[in-house]
């Protein structure tokens, strides 16, 4: 926001718009040290990457499970493993060596939600692909970064495009599970999976490295863009990619180099429940809110 600071009305508002965000990090940081991240890791997707050590399977374990990462813990819990047992110990050489002829037995009857199980073989069929010609996901995605770049949505919509490309026939449900930036989406589960890979703080596995933490975008969802609007990081209504932009823009303001660290904070209170409508009172965000 532009300030005019030979205006005694826009110098009023710097200093508000200041101690409001110190008052957001104080409040938020506060959330984010008291935050339990080893106790919550079994709530959270990212402990099924946790269980490798290779930098090869932690990769392409944390891209299947961020990408079934949506609605019900215990029920994407259940299809992630469902998914990754037949890859056993070594899901990089099983992704590898992946054949739609002879492997496609071991996922049979796998679906979840708005995926069918084709989906859930095209999409393997398709990371395969990716593999064989990068080997691996990083050099694909760093193959479309640019570090002049202000975020890495760029290199998102190029790593988006790779798996696309061969595939004429791609299905909805396909699509969901790679969504693409460029039709707007806030591509949540993407943005999960290069948190994980990039950032090397807390239970982030940082696998990933020369591509700097703020040039991460927030994965959204529909907590986290609730609580956004409540403590004044967006204006937006819709949930989409700009606004994901927007979230993360306002939290650099709070830490301009690890915005993403409030993902936590803000994640656990939408998940658990802590912020809704019938709990205003109770909320320790309250006295943020930009709406009372």
């Amino acid at each position: 926001m532009y300030y005019n600071l030979a205006n005694p009305m826009s110098i009023f508002g710097f200093i508000m718009q200041n101690l409001t965000n110190i008052n957001l990090k104080h409040t938020l940081d506060k959330l984010y040290h008291e935050y339990n991240f080893k106790n919550n890791i079994s709530n959270d997707p990212i402990e099924f990457p946790h269980q490798f050590n290779n930098d090869y399977d932690i990769e392409i374990v944390g891209f299947i499970a961020s990408s079934f990462a949506y609605g019900r813990i215990n029920l994407f819990k259940s299809v992630i493993k469902n998914i990754l047992t037949p890859m056993g110990k070594n899901p990089y050489d099983f992704i590898v060596n992946f054949s739609h002829n002879k492997q496609c037995k071991f996922f049979s009857g796998i679906n979840y939600r708005f995926s069918t199980n084709d989906d859930i073989i095209l999409f393997l069929s398709a990371l395969h692909r990716i593999i064989i010609e990068f080997k691996t996901l990083e050099n694909l995605f760093k193959n479309n970064y640019n570090n002049d770049d202000n975020d890495i949505g760029n290199a998102l919509m190029g790593f988006v495009k790779a798996f696309y490309k061969p595939i004429f026939n791609k299905s909805a449900g396909f699509r969901f599970l790679i969504p693409d930036p460029q039709k707007n989406s806030p591509c949540k589960r993407l943005n999960l999976f290069l948190r994980w890979m990039i950032r090397d703080k807390d239970i982030d596995l940082g696998i990933w490295k020369g591509i700097p933490k703020n040039k991460l975008i927030i994965p959204l969802d529909t907590h986290i863009a609730r609580i956004s609007r409540c403590i004044g990081l967006t204006k937006r209504k819709s949930e989409d990619w700009k606004t994901a932009v927007e979230i993360t823009e306002s939290l650099k303001l709070l830490d301009p180099e690890d915005p993403l660290k409030y993902d936590f904070v803000l994640c656990h209170y939408g998940v658990n429940k802590l912020c809704s409508s019938k709990v205003c009172k109770e909320c320790r965000l309250q006295h943020l809110y930009s709406d009372k």
